[in-house]
């Protein structure tokens, strides 16, 4: 028998016992094989002492194949790098160096050579450890998952709350144990981060999980699809849902236990072109507290709802869209009026949160026939006092609950609108008579959410306010801006509170709604009252340094100017408009040697002439993300580009940097590498991912200006390389050419 690598019989023959090659080349029936891994299966001797004897013999130089990075997949394609069992070690732009167990395979060498386009310098690598090395670096499947679960620390405890029939099917249908594990530790790690739902949506190519936190979705983590799949299908067993109908939506429930509390799992799937989409709506009993205080509004907001409250009979309508917090709030309302001398039923899709004694709740069941009216039918015979609705979604539901709260029951229920007195008007759309919302009705409560100011790294702002807001701030007051860090995940917020618009019935009100009013013409005689808009209730907070501008302006629109009375307005004596009212004065611009004072940097400025001229128009209209962690320089290369004419939107991190992107749709972004929390690679690589900014250009500007990086960079998809410390007008004509260049 010849062994595949026959040159090796000489080398090694004095390593073993006498006549062990021949009575291996003798075994009757044997194929050929590899003498090197035959002796090491057999215990003969081992790797390091063959790779000694080879190494010493043809001065081949040994590979450490414990450096060798998961990036170098990139170099040798995996199809050839299995085909000759090799690995790539190193590669430059003229050499690339390979561990190989047969230094002497001409073919591997001519092959090798000809699919990179370089000099390919051997090195030596038992076939054993090359083999688990390629299976390293070109790693699928269930190696992924475990490599996504590495550095994952702390003492969680997962385990599924679910009937013993559920169990046994769960058992029978789970994938593997990583699967199970990736699925506990994202429930887990979404709880922990306070994360009120968990998004799976397939890609191309993968599967992406996002946490909505504090109402804004921000991305975890990238799964291939031969994971991603099997951890859809883990979500679908443990919410009892039918993993072979992937063709139609699914709604399903679970309960698990995180670190020992109980946490309610609302499930949702839907199909899409990739693949299904999944979202886990995460009700966690522990971290909501159910009570008005909570909710974050003013105390004359606070008495308004609670007035509401105080009635015996009529309805009480929450509105706003999807993931405003409607339902909490009425949670919170149920819980003020809660007592054992009342009886409050509840008809819910789903029953989102248990209330505990004295208060029944009913989940609607269509496919059993249970809806919200014919559920709503039955309460009415039980004598309820109080009858929370869920949501009024059709004219029956509308009709009966309008019904009720005629006849001496005290209903609450939700809407689907933007604004309180456009709840009116809906409930006309849906068939009911204005006369009966008239007499029904005792209020409605507009609700949005805003993110409340991380307390730990919140700052005073000194950005000029904008022109169009201007006129709602009153001169001297001191705003806050987001900075971020590590408490609140370097977003600059945590936590949310309610900004809302009560409006409250009264007789001029009610005559209005009877004789058919319009949306406008109710808004007119509620503010009349004293009703404060959302914008209005969101800019209180703003000015008590609760929330930012910013976030104010995500949540509501600015109202028009003869719509809703400013702060500066109510200051102002009767009779003086806003304009007799001298102009603000212009927001001054420190200039750039202030900016720079006391502050030392490895900058090097040039042509201080070309920095200072006026703008020449040359930048305008052309936006410009600056992703720089350090806040001189950053301030400096902005005075810059400013004066160049370009619109500047700054980043300071690589978290804040993608959700500036999606933000401002930059023409342009200038990348720094060293960034806090995620890196500029890290960046590079997702704006690179995503289709949306595929073919934005980025140019990268960094110290560290070494040939590997550079390769690096631009491997990644960069479009420049620039190294600090730059010279300004060379930074301005590289800025151009990479606009010319994308723009042609």
């Amino acid at each position: 028998m010849q062994f595949t690598d026959e040159w090796l019989v000489h080398t090694i023959e004095s390593l073993l016992p006498a006549q062990a090659i021949e009575a291996i080349r003798q075994e009757p029936g044997a194929a050929p094989t590899s003498l090197w891994e035959t002796v090491v299966q057999r215990k003969l001797t081992g790797d390091e002492n063959i790779l000694a004897a080879v190494a010493t013999r043809f001065r081949f130089p040994v590979a450490d194949l414990a450096q060798v990075d998961s990036n170098m997949a990139t170099a040798v394609p995996e199809q050839l790098a299995r085909r000759f069992n090799v690995v790539p070690v190193r590669q430059t732009d003229s050499y690339l160096e390979i561990a190989t167990a047969n230094p002497f395979d001409i073919d591997a060498e001519k092959v090798l050579a000809f699919a990179t386009g370089r000099e390919v310098r051997m090195l030596l690598g038992s076939p054993r450890r090359i083999r688990d090395k390629v299976d390293e670096i070109y790693r699928t499947g269930e190696d992924v998952v475990t490599r996504l679960l590495e550095g994952i620390s702390g003492d969680l405890d997962v385990r599924e709350i679910a009937d013993e029939e559920e169990m046994v099917a769960s058992a029978a249908e789970a994938s593997a144990r990583p699967i199970i594990r990736l699925v506990d530790m994202m429930l887990a790690d979404g709880v922990a981060s306070r994360a009120s739902d968990v998004h799976v949506e397939p890609i191309e190519g993968g599967v992406v999980v996002r946490y909505r936190i504090d109402g804004v979705l921000r991305q975890v983590m990238k799964i291939p699809r031969n994971a991603g799949v099997p951890l859809i299908s883990r979500i679908k067993i443990m919410s009892g849902l039918d993993i072979a109908d992937r063709l139609r939506p699914q709604d399903g429930r679970a309960r698990v236990s995180v670190n020992g509390d109980p946490v309610d799992l609302r499930v949702s799937t839907l199909p899409a072109s990739l693949g299904e989409k999944v979202v886990i709506r995460i009700l966690s009993q522990r971290s909501t507290v159910l009570s008005l205080e909570s909710l974050g509004m003013h105390a004359d907001e606070r008495k308004s709802v609670t007035d509401l409250l105080s009635h015996k009979e009529g309805i009480i309508l929450v509105t706003g869209p999807t993931g405003s917090g409607k339902t909490t709030t009425l949670y919170s309302a149920i819980r003020m009026i809660q007592s054992e001398g009342v009886n409050i039923v509840t008809v819910e899709d789903p029953v989102e949160y248990r209330l505990g004694q004295n208060i029944v709740q009913v989940q609607v069941h269509d496919k059993a026939g249970l809806t919200f009216a014919s559920a709503l039918r039955s309460i009415l015979r039980q004598d309820p006092d109080v009858v929370l609705v869920g949501e009024i979604r059709d004219q029956e539901t509308a009709q009966i609950a309008l019904q009720a709260s005629l006849t001496g029951h005290l209903v609450l229920s939700t809407l689907h609108t933007n604004d309180a007195p456009n709840a009116v008007t809906r409930l006309v759309d849906m068939g009911m008579e204005a006369y009966k919302i008239a007499s029904a009705l005792r209020g409605v409560v507009a609700q949005r959410l805003m993110r409340r100011l991380c307390s730990a790294c919140r700052e005073v702002s000194a950005e000029p306010v904008p022109g169009q807001l201007a006129r709602f701030i009153p001169p001297g007051t001191e705003l806050s801006r987001a900075v971020g860090c590590s408490q609140c995940a370097m977003t600059g917020y945590r936590g949310r509170f309610s900004i809302v618009e009560v409006l409250s019935m009264t007789p001029e009100l009610e005559r209005r709604v009877g004789q058919g009013a319009t949306a406008d013409q109710i808004a007119e005689v509620a503010r009349g009252n004293g009703m404060s808009s959302l914008f209005e209730s969101g800019l209180r907070h703003v000015l008590a340094g609760d929330s930012t501008l910013e976030e104010l302006l995500r949540v509501t629109d600015i109202p028009q100017e003869d719509r809703t009375r400013t702060p500066v307005e109510r200051d102002r004596p009767a009779g003086r408009s806003s304009r007799d009212a001298p102009p603000p004065p212009p927001p001054l611009a420190a200039p750039a040697a202030a900016v720079l004072a006391g502050f030392p940097l490895d900058l090097e400025l040039v042509d201080e002439g070309a920095t200072a001229r006026g703008a020449d128009g040359r930048g305008r209209g052309t936006c410009v993300l600056l992703v720089e962690d350090e806040e001189p320089l950053r301030r400096v290369m902005k005075d810059l580009l400013e004066r160049e004419g370009y619109t500047v939107a700054e980043a300071q991190d690589g978290v804040q940097a993608l959700d500036q992107v999606d933000r401002f749709a930059p023409d342009v972004i200038i990348l720094d590498l060293n960034l806090p929390g995620l890196d500029g690679y890290s960046v590079l690589t997702q704006l690179r991912s995503r289709p949306a900014t595929r073919s934005v250009p980025i140019m990268v500007l960094t110290a560290k200006g070494d040939e590997d990086n550079e390769v690096r960079v631009f491997e990644l998809g960069a479009d420049d390389f620039i190294t600090k410390p730059f010279r300004a007008r060379a930074l301005s004509a590289r800025l151009q050419a990479v606009l010319g260049r994308h723009r042609a």
